[in-house]
């Protein structure tokens, strides 16, 4: 964890976290409460709670947990059986997560549970035709390898039984650089967009 947390103050993943932070910001708008599912050590749900939403991160891990900041109230435990009421969230967000999930399915079905009438959801989900994806994997020590899920179309097709669904292709990156690009083999990210159905 240590060592994730330095490479995170890097200047490389302080301008991608930058990227996503501005993409959730401007997607959560007319949402209050936020749960993020899977959030680690919460370093982007810091600046959702910075920006005044009421952000919950869910995290497996205690240890990632114990470095959430105070503005972030945490949850211990699974995705797949979350401890909260019906109806209690606006919005969801999974940023690079849920791919790491075991049961995701049942993870997007808590999540479908737990969220308001309308409510909304924004998955990020790695890219595995792009040549940051494809990079990162060749390393043995890089988070990519402990990746469970790399069938996009095949998790789309699960939370459009829970949601309605966009999607797009998001944050092209080529070695250090980081630009706008929608292309399937520059953008290192999959975004799901939902709207509950009921």
């Amino acid at each position: 964890m240590e060592k994730y947390l330095q490479s995170c103050k890097s200047d490389f993943w302080k301008e991608v976290f930058q990227a996503e932070s501005d993409y959730i910001l401007r997607w959560l708008g007319g949402a209050k409460d936020i749960l993020s599912v899977g959030c680690g050590p919460a370093i982007i749900e810091k600046g959702l709670a910075e920006n005044g939403f009421n952000v919950t991160g869910l995290d497996i891990s205690e240890e990632a947990l114990d470095h959430v900041p105070d503005s972030v109230r945490t949850a211990a435990g699974s995705a797949e059986k979350m401890n909260f009421a019906d109806c209690s969230f606006d919005a969801a967000v999974y940023i690079a997560s849920l791919q790491f999930i075991e049961g995701y399915k049942q993870a997007v079905k808590e999540t479908a549970r737990v969220l308001k009438s309308a409510g909304k959801l924004l998955i990020m989900l790695l890219n595995p035709q792009s040549g940051f994806f494809k990079e990162r994997i060749k390393k043995p020590d890089s988070y990519v390898n402990r990746i469970k899920h790399t069938d996009l179309k095949e998790i789309e097709k699960v939370i459009a039984g829970y949601f309605f669904v966009e999607t797009e292709y998001f944050l092209g990156i080529k070695g250090t650089q980081i630009f706008q690009s929608e292309d399937i083999d520059l953008a290192s990210l999959y975004i799901i967009k939902g709207t509950k159905l009921f």
